[in-house]
């Protein structure tokens, strides 16, 4: 249990009541500790720190404001949610912040009744925020929600979608935490004179009044009405500049200083009185009170924990400077990313060739679709995505890419089981999402060659192409038992390693990241006295041809061996393309949503380390002797 002994306010918090009860001058030191406190742990176990200590004053005000849980406080992507987690009775906890049966980096329902709406993917907080006002509002209930929408979460078209369906009488508070761009360019104190002054009913009731007054002055008094109106539409667009919000018909106030906790208390009460829909637009700082976060708030929007060595190079870094190499070559290669660049390895690209490089945004659906146009324009584009974030893009890959027969290479980055992040972050469904699409070829290599040759390939075929790799970069136990000193960047194949298949008991098929516990595994058996192989498959679909190259080389038992989604994935469509007649097995995940407990890892969770493979291919070799 975390100690509190450096930071004494913090540790008086135990619910939202308590921070109510501090007086608001104990505000600014609260802040202070928060953001000592924040530094020290986040750079300790890793996690998402610029956004969160931008966001204190902010989330102190929320909860000094409105009454979670009976108010709900929905945070978009979830990641700058820790300062909310901190102030709602976790705070004991913090230092199991994203370990296995620890707090989770993202909201989560089954954490806390202050968390009302799990996220791990960004732009969803409108759109559940809306649902949820309206629930409330079918109970006759006058509760408030609260959204917390930023760090570019309105980038992603689910957010205006949502908008646009923001009914006025919702007792509904969109919060936006506008850290990098713009939303409106007015500042200062008429900005805010007019904002409070807008919010306040004593302006409501006069504006109401003398609408009414003058239209009811016989013949002249409608023609005066809209004369005004407009007068005064003229005037607001000079000096205070419409917005987007106001258009869609939702009373605005912003943008403020989303760091001055006196300011932003102030302007949610007024929000509150108001009795409706209503946005607040507060600029904040990204990285606040942390020296180098505020120097360089996208090296420490994600960090790593401290005892986590990285690999030289990571799969990510391997595939950016490839493309950028291959682009050089040939001007019709570009890059796609939505948001990620520095994520994917695309960096370089953005640096040697700015015009063909596109970051959209958080709009995975349209990265794809945008994608598919450009090939139909004669271009060789290649998308890189995070697995788990492509799932936002299925119906485009189908309808878009798949239907039209359109060679879009696809780079699907943190493939497979990935631990701190959890269950939102695990990049297990584009296996069998992508199985289901004819003519195409995934590419699932192990080594920084087999990456790169993957792509010159993939960039050749005129059919959709995806190549898969996971978080870091090559494992040196599949290297050495699958390469040895021979050259990697052969043509992707199928590799075999151990006993022969005419003396194999049992062999182990499988691709990717796993092939390490396959070799494990085998190990172990072998140490039994039993005869087993593994074979490594460079490439999973077509899954016809590669049953073709499997068929030869398999052992008298078979297993198929995965770290993703077991129903529809890589074992269960290629032991249907082999027709298999001898015993075998799948193993694959089977809970898309699995939870670690404390101490273990995704893999062990999801029945897939060496223990649970080993006793798995123990069990099908003793039943078929």
């Amino acid at each position: 249990m975390e100690q509190f002994d450096k930071w004494p306010l913090l540790g008086g918090i135990n619910s939202p009541e308590d921070l109510k009860a501090l007086p608001a001058e104990q505000m600014g030191p609260l802040a202070a500790e928060i953001r000592d406190y924040l530094a020290y742990r986040v750079t300790e176990n890793g996690g998402h720190l610029a956004s969160n200590l931008g966001v204190v004053e902010m989330t102190m005000a929320i909860h000094r404001v409105f009454d979670s849980p009976r108010d709900h406080v929905i945070f978009d992507v979830g990641h700058q949610s820790y300062v909310h987690k901190l102030l709602t009775g976790r705070k004991e906890q913090f230092d199991t912040l994203r370990t296995p049966g620890g707090l989770s980096g993202f909201t989560k329902r089954a954490e806390s009744p202050h968390d009302p709406f799990g996220a791990g993917h960004s732009s969803t907080a409108i759109s559940a925020a809306i649902g949820m006002a309206e629930a409330e509002y079918q109970k006759g209930s006058d509760a408030w929600t609260v959204a917390v929408v930023g760090d570019g979460a309105l980038t992603g078209g689910l957010a205006y979608e949502a908008l646009n369906n923001c009914a006025h009488h919702l007792r509904l508070l969109i919060v936006i935490n506008d850290n990098e761009m713009s939303i409106s360019p007015n500042t200062g104190s008429l900005s805010r004179h007019l904002s409070k002054m807008r919010a306040s009913r004593r302006y409501l009731r006069t504006k109401r009044f003398t609408a009414g007054f003058i239209r009811r002055i016989p013949l002249i008094g409608r023609p005066i009405y809209k004369l005004l109106r407009r007068l005064k539409r003229w005037i607001k667009h000079m000096f205070y500049r419409e917005n987007l919000f106001e258009h869609m018909g939702i009373r605005y106030m912003g943008p403020l200083d989303g760091n001055d906790a006196v300011v932003v208390e102030d302007y949610l009460r007024h929000a509150k009185r108001l009795d409706h829909s209503v946005i607040l637009h507060l600029r904040t700082t990204k990285g606040q009170g942390y020296a180098p976060a505020e120097e360089d708030p996208n090296a420490y929007h994600g960090v790593a924990p401290r005892d986590i060595s990285c690999p030289i190079e990571t799969f990510s870094q391997v595939m950016g400077k490839e493309l950028t190499r291959l682009a050089v070559i040939d001007d019709r290669i570009c890059a796609i990313t939505a948001a990620m660049s520095g994520g994917t390895g695309l960096e370089p690209f953005r640096t040697v060739h700015p015009s063909r490089f596109y970051d959209v945004g958080i709009a995975e659906a349209h990265a794809v679709t945008f994608g598919a146009g450009l090939v139909a324009g004669g271009m060789r584009p290649v998308v890189a995505l995070y697995s788990t974030f492509l799932q936002r893009a299925y119906d485009n890959l189908l309808h878009d890419v798949a239907l039209q027969q359109l060679p879009l290479c696809l780079c699907i980055d943190r493939a497979g089981l990935n631990g701190a992040d959890g269950a939102t972050h695990h990049g297990i469904f584009d296996v069998a999402m992508l199985s289901q699409i004819e003519q195409i070829t995934v590419y699932t290599p192990v080594t920084a060659a087999g990456l790169c040759r993957s792509l010159r390939e993939a960039l050749q075929q005129e059919h959709m192409t995806a190549i898969r790799y996971p978080n870091g970069g090559e494992d040196p136990r599949i290297r050495a038992a699958f390469y040895g000193e021979k050259d990697a960047d052969a043509t992707p194949q199928v590799r075999a390693f151990g006993a022969p298949a005419d003396e194999a008991a049992l062999t182990i098929v499988t691709h990717g990241r796993i092939t390490a516990v396959a070799l494990e595994v085998v190990e172990r058996l072998q140490q039994q006295g039993i005869a087993a192989s593994v074979l490594l498959c460079e490439y999973i679909a077509p899954y016809e041809r590669l049953a073709g190259e499997v068929a030869p080389l398999l052992g008298k038992r078979v297993l198929f061996l995965e770290e993703e989604l077991l129903c529809g994935g890589f074992g269960m469509n290629l032991s249907a393309a082999l027709a298999l007649k001898k015993p075998y097995r799948v193993m694959g995940t089977k809970d898309g949503t699995l939870t670690p407990c404390a101490g273990q890892t995704p893999w062990q969770a999801a029945g897939l380390d060496a223990d649970a493979v080993l006793q798995s291919a123990l069990t099908l070799i003793e039943k078929e002797n």
